[in-house]
């Protein structure tokens, strides 16, 4: 188990964090929580070992494996290498069991008889770990994983210098699953990923036998996952259970944690005002008597003890939270957007096919759809930056525009103070307004408008883009990932924001709990369409519910047949200088005290080979590249294969037990006939 003890790291003169608890055995999962610039990132890098705390312990134990993934992923993986070698190299402890089977197979077929029994030894505990780690089928676990995260099929052989850092990003955290470290740790894991992967990411993180520590700003996805919330506040580390209690079970996990934290909170205050009024009586005893000889002692004492309190903290959630105080915009026509017969193609890849939408006044819109699936070029159109290949695209009256695109943070000039390139978005219309005020309702007030922009956290230059795109009133707004590094508070403020918000909002998040507070309205982008649904996140999702559901097989893959099992040949009980007719009543005596057990293993052995047949065909076939071509076939070749692996799995368990059944039976046939020959 990981544990912390009494942690804290300070940066310059100012504590981060202090005293800090923390235990991770296994199967726990903790989601840590906290405002941008808390020190949650830091905190990480101290369990994983990149950073060392200032005073207190971390104890790793040997041999303990920690799969880490930062917000910004730097991985050397090599110009030319493709993702599915990089991500098998998350199962390299595998691999290695793997080639220590083939040598142990190696030796056992030139050892001598009375070498082979260590050898057998050997090679049976390393076949158990190999299975129990799941290494016969690896490489199917590995294209399973890499289409969990939306990779195509095809995906898999690419040079990884050929994807986006987004998908850098998914191909880190493939290996990482692949891995299946005693520790995973996970910085934003969902900011790169759609919902339909987020809602797989979380399934899959939920049956991972190992311990989880992760960062996320997405309420859902915590309440999907945690049993523990750690909250970072006010230089602290506080924890919260919230897996068990009436409001876990109606309302989730994290509404738990909001409802323990309110508690915590209101018996803190009270706490602390007992403390004022205790304080506040001894310091007017002491101005009271300070200059009297007669209490001089009395007064020093009291003075100590004053210096030797603990004062109570009450952390303070609302301190740095943003406002975002929209600007009152000009009014537009009804019909804000209008896009006819809309056809948008890069080379060959249709994304939108015939498009045809009108985006009225007021509404609050979620595009929602994989990525990829065309919700960005949507809002390109829809602000000029891309024109299509066919059709129009037609603002209406009087309808000005303002854009944060998902990628906005990352232009900001990081030697510019936060003020500097607050600035830089400001028309003349904006020069006479009291600039430090605007910046002070998206969390920057006082002296935090001077900070360097290269200093910020994620969070903090999400909120800086936010605000030079939000500072002119316009009355259309296109917000592309929005929420990505915003802390909870935040989100729940900028939420707030836009449904108070009187102008019109097209919306690209994949954060759950937004869009359901937000949006009134949703467009389906996928496989060239974009389809209008006049109602809210809750009520598409029950529509969703209704109708039938179909499996979605993941993409298939490339795996070694699996090893028979290798076993001894027994020598058979001889007869030794017995006459035969001795010999012959000792066989018919084993033969119909074993005869079942023996027509059982024997059964178990024909059918083991049928099966293990069909999976080697399937392995075979799964190998060809050309299979991949065909979607449907491929699922269905997976299920098979799925399907053949566990039962030969059964079936092997099943002879195994009928062996050793057999071996006892005629074991005990033998000791029982030895001692009836011994008192012949």
């Amino acid at each position: 188990m990981i544990s912390l003890s009494g942690v804290s790291v300070t940066l310059g003169a100012q504590p981060l964090f202090e005293d800090v608890d923390l235990r991770l055995p296994a199967g726990r999962r903790v989601a840590l929580v906290g405002g941008n610039g808390i020190g949650k990132t830091t905190l990480l890098q101290v369990v994983v070992g990149e950073r060392d705390p200032d005073t207190g312990t971390v104890s790793r134990p040997r041999g303990t494996r920690i799969g880490w993934l930062p917000q910004d992923v730097v991985d050397d993986t090599g110009p030319q290498r493709t993702v599915l070698a990089h991500v098998l190299d998350g199962a390299a402890h595998i691999l290695a069991l793997e080639t220590e089977l083939r040598e142990l197979e190696r030796r056992l077929e030139v050892a001598p008889a009375d070498e082979q029994a260590p050898l057998l030894t050997a090679y049976a505990t390393a076949q158990d770990r190999f299975e129990q780690l799941g290494g016969y089928a690896i490489e199917t676990e590995a294209h399973r994983v890499l289409a969990g995260l939306g990779f195509a099929p095809g995906d898999a052989e690419r040079p990884i210098r050929e994807l986006s850092g987004g998908w850098r990003v998914r191909v880190a955290l493939a290996r990482l699953l692949l891995s299946k470290p005693d520790l995973l740790v996970l910085d934003e894991p969902t900011n790169h990923l759609d919902l339909d992967t987020i809602a797989w990411l979380e399934s899959t993180l939920a049956d991972l036998p190992g311990a989880l520590l992760f960062v996320s700003h997405d309420r859902d996805f915590i309440d999907g996952l945690a049993d523990t919330i750690v909250e970072l506040a006010a230089g602290t580390a506080t924890t919260y259970e919230v897996r068990s209690g009436t409001m876990a079970a109606e309302e989730g996990g994290f509404a738990a944690f909001v409802a323990q934290r309110e508690e915590r909170l209101v018996a803190l205050r009270a706490a602390r005002a007992q403390q004022d009024r205790q304080l506040a009586e001894v310091e007017r005893f002491v101005e009271r008597f300070r200059y009297k000889a007669t209490k001089a002692k009395q007064v020093q004492s009291r003075i100590k003890a004053l210096d030797r309190v603990e004062r109570i903290e009450v952390p303070d959630h609302r301190r740095l939270v943003a406002r975002f105080a929209f600007p009152d915009p000009p009014r537009s026509g009804r019909v804000v957007a209008e896009l006819t017969g809309v056809r948008v193609a890069y080379g060959e890849h249709v994304v939108l096919e015939g498009v045809d939408l009108a985006i009225e006044r007021g509404r609050k819109v979620a595009l929602l759809g994989a990525n990829g699936s065309g919700k960005t070029t949507l809002l390109k159109l829809l602000d000029g930056r891309l024109q299509p290949d066919v059709g129009t695209v037609t603002l209406g009256n009087n309808v000005e525009v303002a854009v944060v695109d998902q990628h906005q943070a990352e232009v900001l000039d990081p030697e510019r103070s936060v003020l500097e390139e607050f600035r830089t978005a400001l028309d003349d219309r904006h020069r006479t307004r009291n600039h430090r005020s605007m910046l002070g309702a998206f969390g920057f007030p006082g002296e935090l408008a001077d900070r360097r922009v290269g200093v910020l956290s994620g969070g903090e230059r999400t909120r800086l883009g936010l605000a030079k795109a939000m500072a002119s009133p316009v009355n259309l707004l296109l917000l592309d990932e929005p929420t990505n590094h915003l802390d909870l508070a935040s989100r729940d403020v900028l939420e707030d924001a836009l449904l108070a918000y009187p102008g019109t909002v097209v919306l690209i998040t994949h954060d759950r709990h937004v869009i359901r507070g937000a949006a009134d309205a949703i467009i389906e982008v996928g496989g060239g369409a974009a389809r209008w649904f006049d109602g809210s996140f809750e009520e598409l999702g029950w529509r969703r519910e209704r109708q039938a559901p179909q499996a979605v097989a993941p993409a298939a893959a490339r795996t070694p047949a699996p090893h028979r099992p290798v076993a001894a040949a027994g020598s058979g009980p001889g007869g030794g200088g017995r006459d035969k007719r001795r010999e012959a009543e000792a066989r018919n005596a084993r033969y119909r005290a074993t005869r079942e057990l023996r027509q059982r293993v024997d059964r178990l052995e024909r059918e083991l080979g049928v099966v293990e047949g069909e999976v080697a065909e399937l392995t075979r076939t799964l190998a060809d590249p050309e299979v991949y071509a065909d979607g449907p076939r491929v699922k269905q070749l997976v299920a098979r294969h799925a399907e053949a692996k566990d039962r030969a799995g059964e079936l092997l368990t099943a002879w195994e037990d009928a062996q050793l059944a057999l071996d006892e039976a005629e074991q005990a046939v033998e000791a029982r006939l030895t001692s009836e020959a011994g008192s012949g």
